[in-house]
């Protein structure tokens, strides 16, 4: 039976950092993972490209019924702890907005820096393996494969990831060990991900590709401002997929289509100096023609001048395009989801070390515990420092 100091469980974001940190303090370590490559995760986001942190990051861009427990491992590892292995390895990077930091040559860049860097460590990966058990003696974890191969290790850390990207190998299995050892788990949802319409709703399809800025508020007043994009099947866009993670079902979200714009004082200024204008025509210079055209026949208003404009057609025009209640029928769900809001709940998880309260040498880091970051690279930057804050503890025992 081969025995391990460290045993990660996850090839993803979090698990190759922390393997990679604990093989270059001088730790034994292998890392078990059900798929066919390391980071498959890393090489698909961002486009591609990877947005692998942010300029920006602090403990108000992260949700979790404990908002407090990300404070400790974001202050011990930033992101420009991040930004300069990045910086070292030589990889190009370039803003894209609002402080995401993207790869400019490919999210392949990253994966190969991880995992050079657990080369250095001479970390042992092993891929296209299923765990059947995890069991605590009284000094050391077994784990048995489902190939009959058995190992032993001092730690257990847990970086599985959550339930988005089935197609990637995600699965419920971080979030069973978790209640295995009598751990609660925080409800996971789809998050960052787009709206479904409902039926009546189906009819914006015939605008799929079109993009505009808008500001899109929840229910509980979080509101992002960024791009709306409609698809065939609802709506999309980075404003969507950040206002997600604050969207709760049978809840609308209020869009304003014009977050520049005061639509009433355009209109009434538009009527004075141009009263033979067709008001359709004065709403395709705000925005795009088809949009105003779909929009305009859910009205049902007739077409008439500004001449003829009344307060109640400015009312109704400023409520459709300034204050529209859109109703989610719900989201894609976990297929196109970047991320899985909820997992494993953070009162039973020290922040500073990541360890499990009452079960000494097992760990959980990343995306399966409780912490769900907004679109824009806090959710790498979690990985990154919560698998560090776990790699310097396990190091320090």
């Amino acid at each position: 039976m081969q025995h391990y100091d460290v045993i990660i469980i996850g090839a993803g974001a979090a698990g190759l950092f922390c393997a990679a940190q604990l093989g270059q303090q001088g730790k034994s370590v292998l890392v078990l993972d059900n798929g066919k490559k390391a980071g498959r995760k890393i090489l698909m986001s961002g486009g591609g490209y990877c947005n692998f942190t942010n300029l920006e990051v602090s403990a108000v861009n992260y949700l979790s019924q404990n908002p407090h427990f990300v404070k400790s491992a974001l202050a011990r590892y930033t992101q420009w702890d991040f930004i300069a292995l990045v910086a070292k390895y030589g990889i190009n990077y370039h803003e894209k907005e609002a402080g995401q930091l993207f790869t400019d040559e490919g999210s392949e860049q990253i994966v190969a820096m991880l995992l050079q860097e657990c080369q250095l460590g001479k970390v042992e990966i092993r891929l296209q393996t299923n765990i059947e058990s995890v069991q605590k003696m009284d000094k050391h974890f077994v784990l048995e494969l489902t190939n009959k191969n058995v190992f032993q290790a001092n730690n257990v850390v847990v970086a599985t990831g959550g339930l988005s990207m089935p197609k990637l190998g995600a699965t419920a299995f971080g979030y069973q060990l978790a209640e295995q050892f009598g751990l609660s788990i925080v409800p996971p949802r789809a998050s960052l991900v787009p709206f479904t319409y409902l039926e009546q709703d189906k009819v914006l399809g015939v605008l799929s590709g079109i993009s505009l800025p808008i500001t899109v508020t929840a229910k509980n007043g979080k509101c992002f401002s960024n791009a709306l994009l409609f698809t065939h099947r609802g709506l999309s866009g980075p404003a969507i997929l950040q206002i997600s993670n604050y969207w709760q079902p049978t809840e609308s979200v209020e869009i304003d289509l014009l977050p520049s714009c005061d639509l009433a004082e355009y209109l009434w200024e538009l009527r004075q100096t141009s009263p033979k204008l067709q008001l359709c025509t004065a709403l395709q210079r705000l925005l795009p023609n088809k949009v105003v055209d779909v929009f305009w026949q859910r009205l049902g208003i007739k077409e008439i001048v500004l001449a003829d404009l009344s307060k109640s057609v400015v009312a109704t025009l400023v409520q459709t395009f300034q204050h529209w209640q859109f109703m989610p029928n719900g989201t894609e769900g976990y297929r196109t989801a970047e991320v899985t809001f909820g997992g494993v709940d953070t009162q039973h998880i020290s922040s500073k070390t990541m360890e499990v309260q009452g079960v000494k040498g097992l760990y959980f880091i990343g995306e399966v515990l409780d912490v769900t970051g907004w679109l824009g690279g806090y959710n790498f930057q979690w990985a990154w420092s919560s698998a560090y804050a776990c790699a310097t503890a396990i190091s320090q025992n």
